[in-house]
């Protein structure tokens, strides 16, 4: 019997499976998929993820794999009232003053986080198909399933773990509740180009598209272009035309570029992509990663959110296990840290992800950053998760910001009025 069975070993499952293991216990971790292996992603690690991989021993071998280090960031904007500007800057560093972020492809990334769970002690079962998620009662006790060989095995565990996606077969079984429910608001695509020069991290958006475009392995260029899902019948019958289009509309120093390199592969992409929190356990069962909460992509937090939630329900699992805290107890705080962590940045995803223009307020606030580059840092900051978002759009600094003065203060006295 093992403490744990991860079902999923990407971005959630695999950390979630190593540092388990790394604790002592026996793990196992299962997947469909052979490594290594593509899948639709953001590949954005913010400079939060990307810290994590580094305390995890792991971003040494990321940095090997020929994934260049993004420390520049572009913010492209044009409104009516401000008319066209860029903020670019440097994402603000984390406490120990570390500030890059990394976008590998997913062949790379996954292949050696499976690896890590494996060196760590974790066992491995790709080409592996769980069929049923077993139960007996309202408790979760293991899994049926297939590998390669055909045969049907049950094996059983502590801990279920889905790490296995927005359409999760854990959550499914248990029925695990849904809220903050937002339905799906865009759609997506990508792919990659050779010999084109990036500056960084860019990022142009307009009412109507998003353009996102970084380095990534292989010395190329990734460019997502991102659109409301009520364009995405159009969008899909001919997406090299529609991808091509969104680019020239908003990024066209971007696209002038693209015209002087040349498409590296596919086309990519989804839509009908729904935004949810889920319970994210119950008895005998946990869930991770997209399983537990799903979002629009337009900020790129994905990884960085697997990888964090891989570790606070490792470490309310370790918790539990070894007595430290009644595992009930250990799994409600795992809950309420991941909404804590993940809320504020989840509602400013599912407001903008429309690309709706923005309100005149945000608009008053990115106007304002013109010029003050620690500001447009610490802003990067939010994004790249080492500045807490109420830290930023607090009274204070907002106030700050836009010239308002102390908003704890109270107001001048009127002078008085002598006759």
């Amino acid at each position: 019997m093992y403490d744990a069975i991860v079902i999923g070993a990407r971005v959630s499952g695999a950390p979630t499976a190593m540092l388990l293991a790394r604790k002592g216990y026996r793990v196992l971790l299962l997947d469909r998929a052979t490594f290594p292996s593509d899948t639709v992603s953001t590949h954005m690690i913010t400079v939060e993820g990307s810290a994590r991989l580094r305390r995890w021993g792991l971003l040494g071998q990321v940095e090997a794999s020929g994934c260049p280090a993004v420390t520049n960031i572009v913010l492209d904007l044009c409104f009516d009232r401000y008319g066209h500007f860029t903020l670019e800057g440097f994402p603000y560093p984390d406490d120990d003053g570390f500030a890059a972020l990394y976008a590998p492809k997913r062949t790379v990334l996954d292949k050696l986080l499976v690896d890590a769970a494996a060196s760590a002690g974790a066992e491995v079962r790709e080409g592996f198909s769980v069929r049923e998620v077993l139960t007996e009662g309202d408790r979760v006790v293991g899994i049926r399933g297939r590998g390669a060989s055909g045969i049907t095995v049950t094996e059983r565990a502590r801990m279920v773990i889905g790490a296995d996606g927005l359409r999760s077969l854990v959550a499914q079984t248990v029925a695990a509740p849904e809220y903050h429910v937002v339905p799906p608001k865009a759609f997506g695509y990508y792919t990659y180009w050779n010999d084109v020069r990036l500056k960084g991290l860019e990022f142009s958006t307009r009412p109507g598209s998003t353009v996102i475009a970084f380095p990534t392995h292989d010395e190329q260029a990734a460019v997502f272009v991102e659109r409301p899902e009520r364009d995405f019948a159009d969008f899909k019958a001919d997406v090299h035309s529609g991808y091509l289009k969104t680019v020239d509309d908003i990024a066209p120093d971007l696209r002038a570029r693209l015209d002087g390199g040349s498409l590296a592969h596919r086309f990519m992409g989804a839509g009908n992509r729904p935004n949810f929190f889920r319970k994210p356990y119950g008895p005998g069962w946990a869930l991770v990663g997209d399983a537990g909460v799903h979002k629009d992509p337009i900020t790129a937090q994905g990884i960085t959110d697997a990888f964090r939630d891989a570790e606070l329900l490792a470490q309310a699992l370790d918790a539990g296990f070894s007595g430290r805290m009644p595992l009930e107890s250990a799994l409600r705080t795992y809950e309420h840290r991941r909404e804590e962590a993940l809320k504020p940045l989840y509602d400013f995803i599912v407001d903008h992800a429309a690309m709706e223009p923005f309100d005149p307020a945000f608009q008053d606030v990115l106007a304002a950053m013109r010029g003050n580059q620690d500001a447009i840092n610490r802003f990067f900051g939010v994004i790249q998760n080492t500045v807490p978002w109420g830290e930023f759009f607090s009274p204070r600094n907002l106030s700050a910001l836009m010239g308002l003065g102390d908003p704890d203060l109270p107001a001048e006295p009127e002078p008085a009025v002598t006759g």
